[in-house]
């Protein structure tokens, strides 16, 4: 018996039912890897951001994340290059999805129908989905992001409903806006953390306020 098709799942009609001890014997997901591209470069390396924005309540099968990935993974590549883009799935498939199977070759000449809304079996997993919730987000140099609009294009036809692209104002993966985080950068006050970075607060002892913020004689107060 084949897959359903994503119809049947599309809609958020039920509570969540994840993974547990009493849920058991879910397939894994078809999508294993949320991170693509250079994952690994520093936050200050990509300072341009694209998501894409769901614009429905709905479900994503764990299949049509996995096609949404590899689409704008390989748009990535021969737009823009496999060294300057991070690719980054923000939504997880923790929702079990479950399917009644019949039996469909109990007769010759007739089909099993069986009892309308069955408990089913676990047969995949979807993400659930909201209104306005990024699906995916793309990090990139400022003159790649004509790339980064074109494959969220070609990713939004592996998923069902409507979705936005939208191009951030903020710092890569950051919470800090684009002028904001130059500045704070350029006095010592942002410093790098991996793909993100830490905002050094005033609190703590004086002297590493003044090693991390007061770089040069100059900067010292009068």
């Amino acid at each position: 018996m084949g897959r359903r098709p994503a119809r049947c799942y599309r809609y958020q009609k039920n509570k969540p039912y994840p993974k547990s001890r009493f849920c058991r014997g879910v397939p894994d997901p078809k999508i294993r890897i949320f991170d693509c591209g250079k994952k690994r470069l520093p936050c200050n390396e990509f300072s341009a951001c694209v998501h894409l924005v769901s614009d429905e309540k709905e479900q994503v099968s764990s299949e049509g994340l996995e096609a949404a990935r590899v689409n704008a993974n390989k748009t990535m590549i021969k737009l823009a290059g496999k060294d300057f883009f991070h690719l980054r799935i923000r939504v997880h498939p923790y929702h079990v999805l479950r399917i009644n199977k019949m039996l469909t070759c109990a007769g010759a000449d007739r089909l099993q129908t069986g009892m309308r809304g069955a408990w089913g079996k676990a047969g995949g997993t979807a993400a659930r989905i909201s209104i306005g919730q990024v699906l995916m987000s793309i990090r990139t140099r400022e003159d790649k992001i004509d790339a980064a609009i074109e494959a969220f294009r070609r990713s939004k036809f592996k998923i069902p409903g409507r979705q936005k692209i939208h191009v951030s104002s903020r710092w890569g993966f950051t919470r800090f806006a684009k002028e904001d985080y130059e500045r704070w950068t350029a006095t010592g006050r942002m410093k790098e953390d991996g793909v993100g970075c830490k905002w050094m607060a005033g609190h703590g002892p004086l002297s590493r306020f003044m090693r991390n913020v007061i770089k040069s004689p100059g900067d010292r107060p009068q």
